[in-house]
Parts: C-alpha cells; sequence; structure tokens
C-alpha cells in the first residue's frame, strides 16, 4: 500500500514515483548517514520532501563490489548481498571519514573489509579485490546514488547540495563530507549540523522565540544541541555528543551476547564472517521488532556449522538492561549541553528527537525523564534531518525565508606559544562563522622565521591538546620583543578552519585551510571536555606557572646581557654576587614546579637588578642620543601590551 507524504505526486512504497516539479538549478538537501542516507528537495509550494526511488526513500550506505574491485551496486540491493559477500562488501562508511587507523582500532576488528593505512600517511583506506578506497571516495558512491534519485525524480541535473554531519563532527570530518560531496559531482553549498536539520524540518525557526533541545542518535553518532530561535534566527547555544554511539554499537552489544550464546552451546560463529554478517542483521531485526513486542524471535541460517533455521529470542527487558550504559552515555552528554549552554530543563519550550534509534520505547522514556516533557516524534526521525537540510539548501539559493542559521564549533581552537602554553583564539561553542585575530612576537634576537603551530582542544598546555596543522612564517631579523605577527583565525559556514599569519612589518602573508589527514577520535572528543572539567584548577595553575617560566626566562637573558654589557662592569663586586645568587635562585625554583617558589624568586631577582636595570637604561639613553637607527627599527604605534610571546 503506497503511503502519501502530502503530495500525490510523491508515493513511497508504490515502486513508481512521477517527476516532482522542481525549480530551475535546484539545490537539494542530504542526509549522509552511516546506515541510510536520503535526499530531499523543497517543492514549488514551500515544504520539504524526502525523494524516493523503487524501493523507499531510504538508501542503505552500503556498497558492493565486483571481484574486479569495482562498485556494482549501492544500497538497499547491496545491502542485501552483505551477509553472502561480506569480503566485497562495505557499510558503515562514515564511522572512517577524516579518521586515522589507530583512531578506529577497536572497529576495524569488527568490519569484514580490509582497512589499512599506506607507508607515510595517517589516513585510513579500505582495499577491496586488489582495489583501494578513501573514506570519501566510497562516501561519493552514496552520494551518486542519491544524486541518482533526485536527477530521475525531478527531471533535471542536480548540481548543489547541503549536506549534514553530527555537531561534534570535526574540522577533518568535515572536511572529509565536503571532498566526497564534491568527488560525487556536488558543489556542497553549506555543511550543516544535523540537530540544526531537524529544528528547521519541524519549523521551529518560525516561532517568534523560544529553546529547543535536539536529541539525535542515528545508526553510528549521538549529537545534543540546545538551540534558541528568535525572529528568523535560529543560534545554537551549545552541542555535545559522542562520534561513535548510534544504533551501531546497540547491535553490536546485542550480537555480542547472541555469539557467547552460541558459543557457549557449541555453535563457534566467531571465525565465519559471512554467519556474523547473518547475526548481526538479525539483531537489528530483534532491534526494530523489540520497539514495538515485549519479546521477538527470528532465525538465523548458521549452515555449515549450524541449523538452517536456528531461532534467536530476546525480551525487551533484556535488551534494556543491555543498551542501558550506552543511553546513560546520551544523557550525561545532554546534561553537559544544557551547562554549557546556561539553560535549565524547565526553560525548554520543545525537544526533538532525530535518529532511527529514538524509535526504542527506553531511549525516549529516558529522555522524557531527563527534560521532563514528551519529545516531538512526528516527523519520521530517519527523514526529519534530510527535509531541514532540504530547507536550508532552499534558503541559501532561493531567499524564500529570511532566516539566518548560527551553528557553533564543537572544540576550542589556539596555537601553541612560549613554554607549551596554549593561546585559544576561538572557544568552545562560538558561533559559527567565527573569526578571531591576535598579535604575538619573538623571543629571541634576530629570528628569521616564527612556527606557528595550530591545536584544537580544551587544556592550558599543547601536550594535552590535539595538533592540527605547523607552518612557518618567514620575518626580517630583528632584536627580540619588536617583530610582530598577527595570527588570524577564521572558520567558515562549513565548519572548516582557515589560519592566516602576516608579519605585521613586512606585509608578508600565508593562509593555510587546515586538513589534517585524519580527525579527533571520539575517545579523545569526550576526554578532552571531562578532563578540561575535571582538572580546570590544576591546569590554570600548571599555565600560570609555565606563564611565570616564560617571563623568569626574559628575565634571566636581559639580566645577562646586561651583565657582559657596559652596565654590569659598572656594579660593585658585592652587587653583582647578590644578581648572580638571585639568578642562581630563579633558575632552581624553575624546576620546582610550584608556582608561588618561583613568583617570589623572580621578585628578588628584580630587587636585586634595580641598580643594573638603571644603569643599564642609562646606557640605552646615551646611544640613543648618538643614532636614530633604533628608533626607525620600532614599528608605528608600537604598543608592548599588545603582543604575546610566539613560540620559536
Amino acid at each position: 500500500m503506497a503511503i502519501s507524504l502530502g503530495n500525490p505526486a510523491l508515493m513511497v512504497g508504490s515502486g513508481h514515483q512521477a517527476a516532482v516539479a522542481a525549480p530551475v538549478d535546484v539545490a537539494v538537501g542530504i542526509d549522509l548517514g552511516t546506515t541510510n542516507s536520503l535526499i530531499a528537495v523543497v517543492g514549488p509550494d514551500g515544504k520539504p520532501r524526502v525523494l524516493s526511488g523503487n524501493d523507499g526513500p531510504m538508501v542503505p550506505s552500503v556498497i558492493a563490489f565486483g571481484d574486479d574491485g569495482r562498485p556494482e551496486r549501492v544500497g538497499v540491493r547491496a545491502d542485501r548481498e552483505l551477509a553472502e559477500r561480506s569480503d566485497r562488501t562495505v557499510y558503515s562508511i562514515k564511522r572512517l571519514m577524516g579518521r586515522s587507523a589507530a583512531e578506529v582500532a577497536d572497529e576495524l576488528k569488527l568490519l569484514p573489509y580490509h582497512v589499512f593505512t599506506e607507508p607515510g600517511s595517517s589516513a585510513v583506506r579500505v582495499e577491496v579485490a586488489g582495489q583501494r578506497y578513501t573514506p570519501p571516495e566510497l562516501s561519493a558512491f552514496v552520494l551518486r546514488e542519491l544524486k541518482s534519485r533526485a536527477e530521475a525524480a525531478l527531471g533535471q541535473v542536480v548540481k548543489r547540495a547541503v549536506i549534514t554531519v553530527p555537531a561534534y563532527f570535526t574540522d577533518a570530518q568535515r572536511q572529509a563530507t565536503k571532498d566526497a560531496g564534491r568527488l560525487a559531482g556536488l558543489e556542497v553549498l553549506r555543511i550543516v549540523n544535523e540537530p540544526t536539520a531537524a529544528a528547521l524540518a519541524y519549523g521551529l525557526d518560525k516561532r517568534p522565540q523560544g529553546k529547543v533541545a535536539v536529541y539525535d542518535l542515528g545508526g553510528g553518532t549521538f549529537d545534543v544541541s540546545i538551540l534558541h530561535m528568535h525572529e528568523g534566527l535560529t543560534e545554537v547555544l551549545a552541542t555535545g555528543g559522542d562520534t561513535h554511539l548510534g544504533g551501531d554499537d546497540l547491535d553490536q552489544a546485542l550480537l555480542s551476547v547472541l555469539v557467547q550464546g552460541l558459543v557457549a552451546s557449541g555453535l563457534d560463529v566467531r571465525s565465519d564472517s559471512r554467519l556474523l554478517q547473518r547475526l548481526r542483521k538479525a539483531c537489528i531485526a530483534l532491534k526494530i521488532a523489540l520497539s514495538d513486542d515485549e519479546t521477538a524471535t527470528v532465525e538465523v541460517d548458521l549452515t555449515p556449522i549450524g541449523p538452517a533455521r536456528q531461532p534467536l529470542s530476546v525480551d525487551r527487558a533484556q535488551f534494556e538492561i543491555l543498551i542501558a550504559p550506552f543511553v546513560e552515555r546520551t544523557l550525561q552528554a545532554c546534561l553537559r549541553a544544557l551547562r554549557d549552554a546556561d539553560v535549565q530543563t524547565a526553560e525548554l519550550d520543545e525537544v526533538v528527537l532525530v535518529g532511527g534509534s529514538t524509535r526504542i520505547p527506553y531511549v525516549r522514556r529516558k529522555v522524557a525523564e531527563l527534560f521532563g516533557r514528551e519529545p516531538h516524534g512526528e516527523i519520521d526521525p530517519d527523514q526529519v534531518v534530510a527535509l531541514g537540510a532540504a530547507v536550508q539548501a532552499d534558503i541559501l539559493t532561493t531567499g524564500r525565508r529570511d532566516m539566518l542559521l548560527l551553528d557553533v564549533t564543537p572544540l576550542s581552537l589556539g596555537l601553541e606559544t612560549m613554554g607549551g602554553a596554549v593561546s585559544k583564539l576561538i572557544l568552545r561553542n562560538s558561533t559559527i562563522p567565527a573569526s578571531a585575530s591576535e598579535e604575538f612576537t619573538t623571543s629571541a634576537d634576530l629570528q628569521t622565521g616564527v612556527v606557528i603551530h595550530v591545536v584544537q582542544g580544551e587544556r592550558e598546555l599543547v601536550g594535552d591538546c590535539r595538533s592540527l596543522a605547523r607552518f612557518v612564517i618567514p620575518i626580517e631579523p630583528m632584536p627580540a620583543g619588536l617583530a610582530r605577527v598577527a595570527v588570524t583565525f577564521l572558520i567558515d559556514a562549513n565548519g572548516i578552519l582557515h589560519v592566516t599569519a602576516r608579519d605585521v612589518r613586512t606585509g608578508l602573508e600565508k593562509t593555510l585551510e587546515v586538513k589534517p589527514s585524519y580527525g579527533l577520535t571520539d575517545a579523545e572528543v569526550e576526554a578532552m571536555l571531562e578532563e578540561a572539567f575535571d582538572r580546570a584548577e590544576e591546569d590554570v595553575m600548571r599555565r600560570q606557572f609555565v606563564d611565570q617560566c616564560t617571563e623568569a626566562e626574559q628575565v634571566l637573558a636581559a639580566t645577562d646581557k646586561q651583565l657582559r654589557g657596559p652596565a654590569g662592569s659598572r656594579l660593585d663586586a658585592e652587587e653583582r654576587d647578590d644578581v648572580l645568587a638571585a639568578m642562581a635562585s630563579t633558575r632552581a625554583a624553575m624546576k620546582t614546579g610550584q608556582l608561588e617558589v618561583l613568583r617570589k624568586a623572580v621578585q628578588e631577582l628584580g630587587d636585586a637588578t634595580l641598580h643594573l636595570a638603571e644603569l643599564g637604561f642609562a646606557a640605552a639613553l646615551n646611544t640613543a642620543a648618538h643614532s636614530d637607527t633604533f628608533a626607525r627599527n620600532l614599528p608605528a604605534e608600537f604598543d608592548p601590551a599588545s603582543v604575546k610571546v610566539a613560540h620559536t
């Protein structure tokens, strides 16, 4: 029986689909999912619709390859081959996007296809029958299938698209998604966070004002976003989540239990990839059935090691105990997002559910308990993100709606400075597009370059954050502290970072689009935030000690220089001994790791060198009176307070 989505020309499940009228040079919205992907468009009536093919609206994100390693089928037909040709069928590619082999090591054990890294590279690749593919290339096959079905439905070429990603996707993962779109022949107008797209699908941006929580539990990722809607402005107040938590993990937990049970009964399926894939699909069927029934049973073909019709049964109570730890992780992420947004649950006007895994009664019940209200689920949770992406595409291309979308960046971005400290330029949960600039200076005489080391994370020291990029900008040799390098961070509307460094004196400029070969792991993202909260006080003390060490090194260097110059020769022996003793005490204090001890030592060094500084200043004035070279080397309007010390 056909099911109408509100447009007589668009019928799901009928096996046929009439062409849907579309504007010239239409832009579509795409939900590129871990398990399933969809494509949608806004029609002439201004309403978004998912475009369906003969096999329904959802395209399984699965690619089946031939014996020559070339892709043969994508979607439903490929998914049917998964159990029997597991070594030739690729799925869950979204989990590999923008990540390294080390970051996905645990889940690689569960994948039947071969994943590897090439020498000298950290990025993962997939090998099928001798052919090698990157995750963006594989995702592009899915995007091409979506593009093809849209062109068949609309009767025209589709060139432009908005593609959604989890809110917690890193810069590398967003870039990989954008690359996949380009490989599929699409101009990616915007990368949009999935929770934000869901709010657009519900039309929540049209309400005069209100705060909305979007809970998105998909096949491979979890996101939560706290949004503020106000007269056409959609602002993301905070976002959180886990890029490695979704329905796949629930399936895997159930699979592990079933495999253990079979092994205990004498049926060891662990070494047969085909049997494991049959069991994985059985777990998905059990999970879906338990959303409606208290007990579910499926039969699995375990030949050649077991019966052709092996029954497997699970009841809802058992399943809920099994998935409770995963659901609890999502609830904790929700609480952190609320704290970041400074919003109480009572202040929320709406709660929206997104993702197929939110159909699970236990998930809905726990979300309702946390937020104190029944969440919205009227729109198909599998389709809501694609519909919202279509709305955003329509906004960008037609101007039909007066609406501004403001997303946020999930982690702080900064630069390494002296001593391994981090100077954060753009903070976590900053609204994007975003930009920030700061000026830095040199720490040594006659430096010919400054290293710009870009890092991502919430900790105070570089060693506790993740390196994104490193490059050198040449500068004119000058005395320490006189050169000025202006560094600008720009995060575009897609959440992709661009860094520009400019020598203020010469105007020489370098710009880099940060393209790390892989992104942050989900564990690292969570660990960064948790460590930042748990060790905030310790981090501040460590950062203050590093800053104090930097100051001490500068004072010691300046003092040593003065001692070897004309001013030092004018000190008497007792004063010189006092200065040398204070310098030794300062060096010893720098090794203690104790902030107050070092502060006291630096203060005593300052007191001991007071006369030396006076003599040095007098000598400098005498030199300046006879030469204007130093004055000519000073930049115009030089303000020492406006610069920070950069890493050399």
